[in-house]
């Protein structure tokens, strides 16, 4: 019999939180916080080896992809859906803009980190910011 039968984590921290993490794999949430306001998003992230995956908890969130490219190129919002699997694959550039009840659950690859190897991280043009800020609707 194991002597743990479960843990329990709390999920209400602002920003990015992880929450289990397994061998290969980890489960974090993301809150809202300042740094996932339209107006502060100024970069895009790509995973080079992994997927990752997105579920919407509550309020709203938009995904926004900038190709599969050497760098971010258009901007496409995709507006998140409660009770749908957004699985961002890997090589795509991405990031996300919750309103202040958002709350999202991550799914990926435990050695996915800011600038890692796995995860570069590109400055967006002005034109790419302005299409973020567009193409949110709380």
């Amino acid at each position: 019999m194991c002597k743990n039968e479960i843990e329990v984590t709390e999920m209400n921290r602002s920003g990015y939180t992880p929450l289990v993490a397994y061998e290969a794999w980890r489960v974090a949430v993301l809150n809202y916080c300042d740094d996932v306001r339209p107006e502060n998003i100024h970069t895009m992230q790509k995973h080079n080896f992994t997927d990752e995956v997105f579920v919407l908890l509550s309020g709203h969130c938009t995904l926004y992809t900038g190709g599969c490219g050497d760098t971010p190129g258009a901007v496409t919002a995709h507006p998140m859906v409660p009770g749908k699997v957004y699985n961002i694959k890997k090589g795509c550039w991405h990031n996300h803009v919750l309103n202040e009840s958002g709350s999202v659950l991550i799914i990926e690859n435990d050695d996915t980190y800011d600038g890692g190897d796995n995860s570069p991280i590109l400055p967006l043009n002005e034109e790419q910011m302005q299409a973020v800020c567009d193409g949110w609707n709380e």
